[in-house]
């Protein structure tokens, strides 16, 4: 039988194993010691290019940084519903968020100026508009309450029209046509104006009030409409694109300020690299969506988005909300989205 020598250590062997550990890595992790720890909450799913983006330029900014700054992610409404997250990161219980222009003009009236119908015939004027004069002219009004921008905007897509029955090609189609919304006071207008029937229902109720038919059909950006599988009670998609939305990244403004201002610039320079990064996913999803729902059995049609344009200005739609935005604001719209009304 073998007796074991019980194991010592000696002093020599701890000094001998300390100077194994390089000194650098020592005071590197006492020097990225974290200063600051924010959140940032988002409502989209994990999977979603907004949460994939978000969360590399949260390791970007960390890695900038010097572990200075850890921004943690909350995807999916974890740290609760859109308009409970909007009070607070205003009053600074999330310091970061990400909100719809939609959603937003609640207590930036502004905000949804972008979101009146059929403003931009393509991205490339909706981003010159939103990284131009009216962007800026946006953020500044987001600036005049507790939160602000901290980047440029993000990619929420074109809103498109659903039908299970009556194929929507012309203005007249959407003539008595009952279609779900949402609780946003643009598009229910847009609807009206055009002489359709919009009833705005939950989102969670989409599905079976097209299914038992309680509306005719919805609008929704292709990704919404695949994620939530209303191909199955839908037949066809009109590829009006009659609304446009974005995502703003917001920052409680005294939680920013507190940053030393390098890690303000990092901030700002990570989050915008991933606008542009999710900008580019969501061009290349929509494409994608329309083979995926196609081989789903939704068949999609091609309108004269020009021809609905002009049918809304024969109604007071744009003159009504000139006088609800402003000449200042209008102003900066028609720059990019041309004569309106």
């Amino acid at each position: 039988m073998t007796t074991r020598t019980p194991m010592t250590i000696s002093r020599r062997t701890l000094i001998m194993g300390a100077a194994a550990v390089p000194l650098c890595g020592i005071l590197t992790r006492r020097a990225s010691a974290t200063e600051f720890t924010y959140k940032l909450a988002t409502g989209q799913d994990p999977t979603h290019p907004v949460n994939i983006r978000a969360k590399e330029a949260t390791d970007r900014i960390r890695e900038a940084s010097g572990g200075r700054l850890a921004i943690n992610l909350f995807p999916a409404n974890q740290l609760g519903s859109d308009t409970d997250l909007l009070t607070q990161v205003r009053n600074g219980g999330v310091e970061f968020f990400n909100l719809s222009s939609l959603i937003l003009a609640t207590l930036v009236p502004a905000a949804g100026i972008v979101n009146l119908g059929f403003l931009f015939a393509s991205y490339e004027a909706v981003w010159k508009a939103m990284d131009g004069d009216l962007g800026a002219y946006i953020r500044a009004q987001i600036a005049k309450t507790p939160i602000m921008a901290v980047s440029k905007a993000w990619d929420n897509g074109f809103r498109h029209v659903t039908s299970s029955g009556r194929e929507i090609k012309a203005p007249d189609d959407l003539k008595g046509f009952k279609l779900r919304v949402p609780a946003a006071p643009n598009l229910t207008s847009l609807f009206q104006a055009l002489g359709a029937g919009p009833a705005p229902i939950n989102f969670n109720e989409v599905y079976s009030a097209l299914q038992t038919k309680v509306v005719d059909g919805q609008e929704n950006p292709l990704p919404i409409i695949a994620t939530a599988r209303l191909y199955e009670v839908q037949k066809t998609c009109s590829l009006t694109g009659h609304v446009w939305d974005n995502y703003w990244i917001l920052g409680n403004k005294r939680a920013f300020e507190k940053l030393p201002k390098d890690l303000q610039e990092i901030v700002t320079r990570e989050f915008d690299r991933s606008a542009n990064d999710e900008r580019a996913d969501i061009a290349r999803l929509s494409d994608s969506l329309r083979s995926d729902l196609t081989a789903k059995g939704m068949q999609f049609l091609e309108v004269d988005r020009a021809a609905f344009r002009q049918a809304l200005a024969k109604t007071s739609f744009y003159a009504d909300w000139k006088a609800r935005f402003g000449n200042e604001a209008w102003a900066q719209l028609e720059q990019t989205a041309g004569k309106l009304g």
